[in-house]
């Protein structure tokens, strides 16, 4: 994703206004200076990016063995209520024949 989408003539006018601002000799320096802050900013990104993450980790397990132990509670409570409709029909079957 780029936050700034700028194109050949925005380009143009920005090396434009550092020629005017620093001049033709300080150009070098700028540009190592530009270059150093844009590392360190992308460093600094990545670091919260990791420390992000890792603050998260054990949050997202805990939800991850929540939604599993929900899915096994749902499951025996679904067996067991299946289980109990076919002995209700059973016992329907049974008084169904006892009553002939």
């Amino acid at each position: 994703m780029c936050i700034l989408s700028i194109g050949g003539g925005e380009i143009l006018l920005i090396l434009f206004a550092v020629l005017m601002l620093f001049g033709a000799n300080s150009i070098p320096d700028v540009a190592k200076t530009v270059g150093k802050v844009m590392r360190e900013f992308n460093k600094a990104t990545d670091e919260i990016k990791k420390e992000f993450n890792d603050a998260t980790s054990d949050i997202r397990k805990d939800l991850n063995d929540v939604t599993s132990d929900i899915r096994k509670d749902l499951n025996n409570v679904s067996d067991t209520v299946k289980k109990d409709i076919q002995d209700i029909k059973d016992d329907a079957d049974v008084f169904k024949d006892s009553t002939k």
